[in-house]
């Protein structure tokens, strides 16, 4: 046999690094891109929100230290006025009691309308009139509430009618119940909406058992509807109390730039302030809002915790 030279053995650089432990760089680099991607899919909404949020909510904080005309540094001195400006505390005081009548009854009347319309047979469609108030432009809805609740407006007439004596309605402190049930009226469908969405998120099969324990309707509404839909009132408060910040725009086109002071909202003040270029005392104000606005929901989520997640029933 003639003689052969020996072949240097293959080296597998892939197999052998495997085999150690050791990554391949085409693994590495496939690593480092799945770990970027994730940042690569929310630079866009980052981006957003850094531009028409971030920035412009840190210019406002800027201005709230400057003087309104020359820019000068003022430091404090904002927050002193608006803290001493009676016209302020008076939109606070109307922004809290319209927040806390308001959200409680829009709530719970949402929370047992969507209890009803969901064991319906349509449901459905009725729900989808509930929506109707918020697909109706506010100048529509204005014009509307100026019909019906003016001196000599139909509510008047329908009460005069009836042998009673109207009132003018949006002049006197029943503004305050006026602009509750506008509210109310306009975002009741939504809540709908999404106390529906949870309903449905609760498996029949947990009703079953329950039933077959003994328990009754009410009993499974309290013990087990009620505990399974602490993430959903949790999200239908937080939506619902930053809605109520946006009664303004029926209150503005319905009473003017100075209605009645039991509908004098913050929203108010700050168009008035815009108005008169008060751009120091509104961008302090804005500033101690967020403020309140944000320890408010973040004092809510914590509550929420507290309170834990699960299913508490016993029959």
């Amino acid at each position: 046999m003639g003689w052969r030279k020996k072949r240097a053995p293959r080296k597998f650089y892939g197999r052998q690094n495997a085999q150690a432990g050791q990554k391949t760089p085409a693994a590495a680099g496939k690593k480092g891109i799945k770990r970027y991607c994730g940042l690569l899919w929310v630079m866009p909404s980052f981006l957003g929100v850094l531009l028409f949020y971030l920035l412009p909510y840190g210019d406002v904080v800027r201005r709230s230290f400057l003087g309104a005309v020359d820019n000068r540094f003022v430091g404090l001195e904002n927050y002193r006025t608006v803290f001493g400006n009676t016209a302020f505390w008076l939109a606070v005081k109307n922004t809290l009691c319209f927040t806390a009548v308001c959200i409680p009854v829009l709530i719970l009347l949402a929370l047992g309308c969507a209890a009803i319309l969901f064991r319906s047979r349509y449901g459905g469609l009725i729900k989808s009139a509930f929506l109707m108030p918020m697909a109706l432009p506010a100048v529509s809805v204005a014009l509307m509430w100026r019909l019906l609740f003016h001196s000599q407006g139909l509510l008047n007439q329908w009460l005069t009618h009836l042998g009673i004596v109207g009132s003018d309605w949006m002049n006197t402190g029943q503004a305050f119940w006026v602009l509750v049930f506008s509210y109310i009226w306009k975002n009741l469908g939504y809540d709908i909406v999404l106390w529906m969405a949870g309903l449905a998120g609760i498996s029949e099969h947990i009703y079953e058992a329950a039933r077959v324990d003994g328990a009754g309707e009410w009993q499974c509404f309290v013990k087990i509807t009620l505990p399974n839909l602490k993430p959903s009132l949790y999200t239908i408060t937080v939506l619902s109390f930053l809605n109520s910040f946006k009664v303004f725009r029926e209150s503005y086109l319905v009473a003017g730039d100075y209605p009645h002071e039991s509908i004098y909202m913050m929203q108010h003040l700050f168009n008035n302030w815009f108005r008169g270029y008060s751009f120091d005392k509104m961008a302090a104000a804005a500033v101690l809002e967020s403020i309140v606005l944000l320890l408010l929901i973040l004092m809510l989520q914590k509550a929420w915790d507290k309170k834990g997640d699960g299913i508490r029933y016993a029959p």
